[in-house]
């Protein structure tokens, strides 16, 4: 039976509708390898053959995956008009001079991923499924492509110029177009983020059995997931929210190097030394924004109103990280939308019953498994009264007198947004932890238990005396 695919009912630039819109694919061709699909999507969205030849078919030890006259599509794909024009739309990547991103999505925890790497690391994995020897770290072409140019585009420029770039949605719940914050480099978060997808979903779906494969199935388990369904065990789920995690256990640095060099293979002089030096630098920045540092989610995402006065500047590195609970609200936030929710009544408390110019953290941690941006690192926040210039205040969204944050939440903060903060140079390298309680009189913040936790870790110290009283924070 033919399915009627509507233009009207996916048209939006998220995953949920891109996902519809393959389901509908799949629908239409009942018939068709998961590979065919994939390898269509690929030429719907522009990325050529020539480009994967380039990556995949170019050196002796790779002749296992390559294109042979386009035969793997056995068969014309049914595809009608309207589902035609949107995958288009939704996949072609491009950016506009007004900085738009064109074929990236919005994904339902506030990740945007560009379409194309993700479906060409998709196809890869598929292929290197059929292959009789996988070449080594072949799931990380499409991203070392993207990576590679943009080092070799913006030469010796600090970053984050030559690398990175975030932007803000139109509309959170309604996405149609995604402005950049800023002079766009070749690597965009957006690609990637699809890029280490396309690595996570191509390296599993190479080993996995390719006639129990479906693409839809996939790609709504990996994006669409909600955190109550991963509350057994995190660290072994393939979900959009772990990427950091995931794509750390299929990568190194010199894996990485190898494969920027072989996708640059045609740009690159043997020996030029400049080129080297360039890409060692540019992967290192690489591995410390999207593997060492935690994902944040940008103030525009959040629906943060502006300050209600030009904020403060620090003076980083600074000397001090406090911990905070929220205690209100009490409960942990499990999604975008709640966390979302609390961050912006916690804004409004602050900014109008308290009087403060914004919300008064640094740093908000919700257990979506994101840290939500609140001053971030370069604003005096308002959150640890007589020590607001000299440290950052990051709160836990819940009330912990009783019991302790995920593990996970936990170690975001005292594993990587620290070693983010030393790395880029917002924290001192010997900075020390303290919890709010230690240096405000009349306040149990951050809660029995989390306090009694945040001892254990490293950097916090043991003070003596307080300093000032919670009375007339900040």
């Amino acid at each position: 039976s033919h399915v009627v695919y509507s233009i009207t009912a996916v048209h939006l630039r998220n995953m949920e509708h891109f996902i519809t819109a393959v389901t509908h694919l799949e629908d239409l061709n009942p018939g068709l390898s998961p590979l065919a699909l994939v390898t269509s999507l690929c030429k719907i969205a522009d990325q050529s053959d020539s480009l994967t030849h380039d990556l995949v078919g170019s050196s002796d030890n790779r002749g296992d995956i390559h294109y042979e006259n386009n035969t793997f599509i056995t068969e014309q794909m049914n595809i009608n008009h309207n589902l035609s024009n949107f995958l288009d739309e939704v996949t072609h990547h491009f950016i506009t001079n007004d900085h738009d991103q064109r074929g990236v999505v919005l994904t339902p925890d506030g990740t945007t991923v560009a379409l194309a790497p993700l479906l060409l690391g998709l196809e890869y994995g598929l292929r290197a499924n059929e292959a009789s020897n996988q070449p080594h770290g072949f799931y990380l072409l499409p991203l070392a492509k993207y990576l590679g140019m943009s080092f070799l585009q913006f030469g010796n420029a600090t970053p984050p110029e030559r690398l990175g770039l975030d932007g803000c949605w139109d509309s959170v719940s309604a996405p149609m177009v995604f402005t950049l914050s800023g002079v766009p480099s070749l690597a965009t978060d957006a690609l990637v983020h699809g890029g280490m997808d396309g690595a996570i979903l191509g390296k599993h779906l190479s080993v996995v059995n390719s006639s129990e494969v479906n693409l839809s199935t996939l790609l709504r388990s990996y994006y669409l997931g909600t955190m109550e369904e991963l509350d057994h065990d995190l660290s072994t789920h393939l979900r959009g929210r772990y990427r950091r995690e995931n794509f750390k256990k299929i990568t190194n640095l010199s894996l990485l190097q190898e494969k920027v060099a072989d996708a640059l293979h045609s740009h690159q002089q043997k020996g030029d030394l400049g080129v080297e030096s360039l890409m060692e630098k540019g992967i290192k920045d690489f591995m410390l924004r999207y593997m060492e540092c935690p994902a944040i989610i940008p103030r525009c995402m959040w629906g943060a109103a502006p300050p209600l006065v030009p904020l403060n500047p620090l003076s980083p590195p600074l000397p001090f990280l406090y911990i905070h609970h929220t205690a209100i609200p009490s409960k942990p936030c499990r999604s975008l939308q709640m966390c979302s929710k609390n961050m912006r009544a916690m804004q409004h408390f602050h900014q109008k019953g308290r009087g403060w110019y914004d919300i008064g953290y640094s740093f908000v941690v919700g257990s979506d498994g994101y840290i939500y941006e609140g001053r971030g690192w370069m604003s005096v926040g308002a959150h640890t009264k007589g020590h607001n210039t000299v440290g950052y205040g990051v709160a836990f969204i819940g009330n912990y007198t009783a019991h302790l944050p995920a593990q996970y939440d936990m170690e975001l903060v005292h594993h990587h947004l620290v070693k983010c903060g030393v790395n880029n140079g917002f924290l001192q390298e010997n900075f020390t932890i303290l919890g709010h309680r230690q240096v405000v009189a009349g306040t149990e913040c951050p809660g029995e238990s989390l306090y009694s936790e945040i001892t254990t870790w490293e950097h916090y110290k043991v003070l003596t005396t307080r300093t000032s009283t919670v009375t007339d924070m900040p």
